[in-house]
């Protein structure tokens, strides 16, 4: 291991966030679909839904394993990341703010196109309702993806997201592995689920190290109400690690016999949920590669997932990041 230059590389879209607050009566007359989920439109309806808010909107680095990929940067993990970046403003925006956030840069791909865009509709719940335009990154082609984009990484995280195009997730999983990666997936959306769930069982069964799921994901695979805790073991039972996030709630987390129950971290006060099961995702990675037991890793995971909703968008805030290291550090050397 000593020899890797990245301790994880991150793989989905590079997407910019837009982000606005909301009341439900806005999603109830102008946004199709249930609240708390995920759609792909067109750049026309982001910029229509935009200018239905009145164009107070803020701007953040987004996709869900960018988000991943840079929270773990910040508590200390060597990273790189796989993606498609467009050509205009925004694309050049979003590498400039990736770089200096200390990741490596070298791996995103180019388009002659806009690059992505996502509205996250933020309601007082902090419930985020979230409609995309990959823009550019839905032009990556499976055929600009080889195992040299994985060489000198020791982990692969994908974004579900990436499953709407099955033959690229097929060649970023072939490259991975070939490239001697372990592997971990977090399923994206329930609507995700839904179109892929096939895909997911035969990736389980060929071997996935580490696979996310949040309550209303785990639902949507197996069909079925269950307790959670029996979600994470079926989950585990393929093999690897399984993390079940139940938001406020905590987590469960199994692997093999294992079975562990994660307690929530309680937040002061809930801004908004975009990119909390992102950041959950990034600190069991940052623990987990680092070799913690599956419950600290998981404890980890609550302490960013709860600083996380605190506030506007994915993105815990500068002056926010020593206190986050703090805590993570107590627990890991507890």
């Amino acid at each position: 291991m000593a020899s890797l230059q990245f301790d994880l590389i991150g793989v989905g879209s590079p997407i910019m966030d837009l982000l606005a607050h909301v009341d439900d009566a806005f999603l109830a007359a102008h946004v199709a679909g249930a609240k708390g989920g995920m759609v792909l439109v067109d750049d026309a309806d982001i910029a229509g839904l935009v200018a239905r808010t009145g164009g107070q909107v803020a701007r953040q680095t987004g996709g869900s394993s960018a988000n991943a990929t840079l929270a773990a940067v910040r508590l200390g993990l060597r990273a790189s990341f796989l993606g498609k970046l467009g050509s205009d403003v925004t694309g050049e925006e979003y590498y400039e703010s990736f770089v200096a956030a200390g990741c490596d840069g070298s791996r995103f791909k180019r388009a002659l196109a806009p690059n992505g865009r996502c509205l996250s509709l933020v309601t007082p719940d902090g419930q985020r309702t979230l409609r995309t335009h990959l823009g550019a990154a839905m032009l990556l082609d499976p055929a600009e993806i080889s195992p040299a984009d994985f060489q000198g990484a020791r982990h692969a995280h994908i974004e579900g997201y990436l499953l709407f195009n099955p033959a690229l997730a097929n060649q970023v999983i072939r490259s991975a592995r070939a490239a001697g990666c372990t592997l971990s997936i977090d399923l994206a959306s329930f609507e995700v689920v839904n179109a892929a769930r096939d895909w997911i069982f035969g990736q389980l069964r060929e071997g996935v190290d580490i696979v996310f799921a949040n309550e209303d994901e785990a639902r949507a695979l197996f069909r079925r109400d269950d307790p959670y805790e029996s979600f994470a073991r079926e989950l585990a039972g393929f093999g690897g690690v399984a993390a079940v996030k139940l938001g406020k709630d905590g987590a469960w987390i199994a692997r093999g016999r294992e079975l562990h129950r994660i307690k929530p971290v309680r937040a002061e006060r809930v801004v908004d949920t975009t990119g909390a099961g992102d950041a959950w995702a990034a600190g069991f990675l940052y623990g987990h590669l680092r070799g913690a037991a599956l419950a600290t890793a998981g404890a980890v995971a609550s302490i960013l997932g709860a600083e996380t909703v605190q506030h506007l968008g994915a993105a815990i805030p500068e002056a926010r990041w020593p206190g986050v290291r703090a805590a993570v550090g107590a627990v890991l050397a507890a």
